[in-house]
């Protein structure tokens, strides 16, 4: 399949192409070139999301950690037309800049998913608060609407069919809020891929997808599983931390990374996290060419038995810790800063967890914790406790 790929300078080029169709063709948009024209030249594969009938492109964008809208006007211009965000990224920020980029957009030449995350169990006024939460996501949008609202962040298969949570979730859909509803989830896929069959309402499931899972048969199967009953699914972390190595000196081969995703016919799209117009061109680079090659493969096979920074969120280190600690979350704010080199969000990510204010202090210099997949994880933790205490105008 040949497909041309649009760097920077294709970009700039069709953008003052398209901008003077507009001014000849007042009711001619940008989007509309772009979608009609552009989207074809670059033959970008499409893929339908189960029984949503939604039609991706296999390369949709992340844009938790983007906040230059340029960027998402790149990706926009280029053909995507699929952005995934959340109600907490960048404390509403990020829900803010996709919101002042579409609004003068024509609403069908996009999508956007954005997620709630709740804690569990549930409070009293749980619905109250996540209703509310989704109302504030669609302000900060402003939109009527999102194409997928996703519970975000289960690990517990009792989140998924938990009868409140369904219910609200219908009612979301129900009321227009949402047209299709969904969860994103780091840990155990084929249990909660199982309960969501069960459940019958989720149409949509983002969840973390790479060639480090150790529990990748499994998952393949859960995901034939959850195809057959009509979920779409969408794929996130797929480049492990963006880093081959457990320190983040090296950069990964992004391109391996996303093809080998795309060899699986059940992953709808990829929502590679691209913050400048490097990490896109890198992208585009492998949607031009989306079949892996065997040198890409051999790549990749190098680095399984390597110790990296994806943590597998198996759960087995909590029961080894003597304060019971969130480990597979700080592992993952330690690969947003060390990986995605991103401290904010790591620093998002630890103040959400409300650590106990002397964390580590019960078995200081003698951590009992084993990770299977090799992690230091006491080395870690020590490493990214201080990124807590820097204020906000120093980080990345």
């Amino acid at each position: 399949m040949k497909t041309k790929n649009v760097n920077r300078r294709d970009f700039f080029r069709l953008s003052a192409t398209a901008g003077a169709g507009a001014i000849i063709l007042p009711n001619v948009t940008a989007a509309t070139l772009c979608k009609s024209s552009l989207l074809e030249e670059t033959k970008i594969p499409v893929r339908t999301l189960g029984k949503t009938g939604l039609e991706f492109p296999i390369l949709s964008m992340g844009v938790m950690r983007a906040d230059n809208p340029n960027v998402v006007r790149a990706a926009y211009t280029s053909g995507i037309t699929h952005f995934d965000t959340a109600n907490g990224y960048q404390n509403g920020r990020n829900e803010e800049m996709l919101g002042n980029f579409f609004k003068d957009k024509p609403r069908e030449s996009f999508t956007i998913a954005t997620k709630g995350k709740f804690d569990y169990p549930l409070k009293d006024n749980f619905e109250e608060e996540y209703t509310e939460l989704l109302n504030v996501s669609l302000k900060r949008l402003q939109m009527d609407y999102v194409d997928i609202f996703y519970a975000h962040a289960y690990d517990k298969p009792e989140e998924v069919t938990d009868e409140r949570v369904v219910n609200l979730l219908k009612k979301f859909k129900a009321d227009g809020k949402a047209r299709h509803i969904g969860f994103s989830t780091h840990a155990h896929k084929p249990e909660l891929i199982d309960s969501a069959i069960e459940a019958g309402i989720y149409e949509v499931i983002l969840l973390s997808y790479n060639f480090k899972l150790d529990n990748l048969k499994e998952t393949n199967e859960a995901i034939e599983r959850g195809t057959k009953a009509g979920i779409g699914f969408v794929a996130m972390k797929s480049m492990t931390g963006g880093v081959e190595d457990a320190e983040g000196k090296k950069k990964i081969n992004a391109k391996a990374c996303l093809k080998w995703v795309w060899q699986n016919p059940n992953i709808t799209t990829i929502i590679p996290g691209f913050t400048n117009y490097d990490e896109f061109d890198e992208c585009l680079l492998a949607v031009q060419n989306p079949e892996i090659s065997p040198e890409e493969k051999e790549y990749l096979a190098m680095l399984c038995n390597q110790e990296m920074l994806f943590c597998q969120q198996c759960g087995k280190c909590r029961e080894a810790c003597a304060e019971h600690l969130p480990i597979p979350d700080l592992m993952r704010a330690y690969m947003y800063a060390f990986g995605y080199k991103n401290a904010s969000l790591s620093k998002e990510t630890l103040l959400a967890l409300n650590l106990p204010e002397k964390t580590c202090a019960t078995c200081e210099n003698n951590c009992k914790v084993e990770c299977p997949s090799g992690f230091d994880v006491a080395r870690k933790i020590a490493a990214v406790k201080p990124v807590m205490q820097v204020p906000d105008e120093f980080l990345s």
